[in-house]
């Protein structure tokens, strides 16, 4: 049953990601890219960095998703999203995606960008289902792997949510 839907077993809720959240976060980052990130990273995004709009989502308590975001001037940059890989395809990644696409329009973000393996379809589908378009590659970004990256980019337009699965421009 996707996580939105009416009779869903409990709603979801998204908060600031806190430090206390890292064990799981790090189980979920280990299990979702072939390059982790540390520790250290998140901390920087929790603690340091002044432009960091960290986000967790939780079902009864359980963080089933997060994300690592800036918020610089007009434009939201998604440096690091990943949804635990039980709950993949039931549809929370893309209401989490939704709401903050959402959240970030309605702080007065223009435009999203973000990185995203050639390799990694599903997310370049979910991306795509939001309106993310390709605007350009970067050769070996993902070095160790030796892997490019495809840059996606959506303006975003209007207010209001979005819902899971639309392919409009937001």
């Amino acid at each position: 049953m996707p996580i939105d839907a009416p009779g869903a077993a409990q709603a979801p809720s998204i908060r600031a990601m806190r430090v206390d959240d890292l064990p799981s976060i790090l189980e979920i980052e280990r299990e979702s890219f072939p390059s982790p990130w540390k520790r250290e990273h998140f901390l920087h995004e929790i603690a340091r960095n002044p432009f960091a709009w960290s986000r967790v989502a939780e079902v009864g308590g359980r963080i089933v998703a997060y994300a690592c975001l800036w918020r610089v001037d007009d434009e939201l940059a998604i440096n690091n999203l990943a949804v635990h890989p039980h709950e993949r395809r039931r549809g929370v990644g893309a209401w989490f995606l939704g709401r903050l696409l959402a959240d970030a329009r309605a702080s007065g973000c223009t435009h999203a960008t973000l990185e995203v393996r050639p390799s990694n379809v599903a997310a370049r589908r979910l991306y795509d289902r939001h309106g993310f378009r390709e605007a350009g590659r970067r050769p070996g970004y993902y070095a160790v792997e030796g892997e490019d990256a495809i840059v996606m980019t959506v303006v975003l337009e209007g207010r209001g949510g979005v819902e899971p699965g639309e392919s409009r421009r937001l």
